[in-house]
């Protein structure tokens, strides 16, 4: 009997969050399964993954052939990296302690380096919202500008014609450089 580990789609169109599951191979995507290690939702920013890594490492083990996808994500667990140290053990290359010692030293990495990533996001997300806020702000300002020049002109013919003499002015100012400079 052929035994895979894959997933089994849920949800709907375009949010589909998937079970990986333990199923025989010739059993439908969706159809009966073994056991539910997991889920698996892609549509996440950083895609989200629970695991029962206890159960995945005891079917690999075992001789589950996991497909492409859940082979990447057992991957990431390091439910693969679990396995390849234990076949180590077994062979007596390394002993049981150091290939505990190498897992737990694997995954605090593994947490550092998601964690920084995650942080890196953040940031960026803060910074995009900064400089968004920061634009709406100048146009507000403008506006603000462009009202109170109107409210000058409505309430005061003589200020308003000041006014229009200093902007024609500082645009003469402005213009003068450039031709200066060509």
């Amino acid at each position: 009997m052929a035994v895979k580990i894959r997933l089994a789609k849920k949800g709907r169109k375009k949010l589909a969050i998937y079970d990986i599951v333990v199923a025989h191979s010739k059993s439908p995507r969706d159809g009966k399964f073994i056991e539910k290690l997991g889920t698996y939702n892609p549509t996440t920013h950083p895609a989200t993954v629970v695991l029962n890594t206890e159960s995945a490492f005891k079917w690999v083990m075992d001789g589950a052939e996991p497909t492409d996808t859940v082979q990447t994500l057992l991957q990431k667990s390091g439910v693969l990296f679990r396995k390849h140290l234990q076949i180590g053990v077994n062979k007596g290359a390394i002993t049981q302690d150091a290939a505990d010692k190498k897992l737990a030293d694997w995954l605090t990495a593994k947490e550092a380096g998601v964690s920084k990533a995650k942080d890196a996001d953040n940031s960026k997300k803060a910074a995009d919202k900064k400089a968004r806020f920061e634009a709406e702000t100048k146009v507000k300002e403008a506006i603000a500008e462009k009202v109170r020049v109107k409210k000058i002109v409505v309430e005061n013919p003589v200020a308003a014609a000041d006014v229009a003499a200093a902007e024609g002015e500082a645009t003469e100012e402005a213009a003068a450089p450039e031709t200066a400079a060509e």
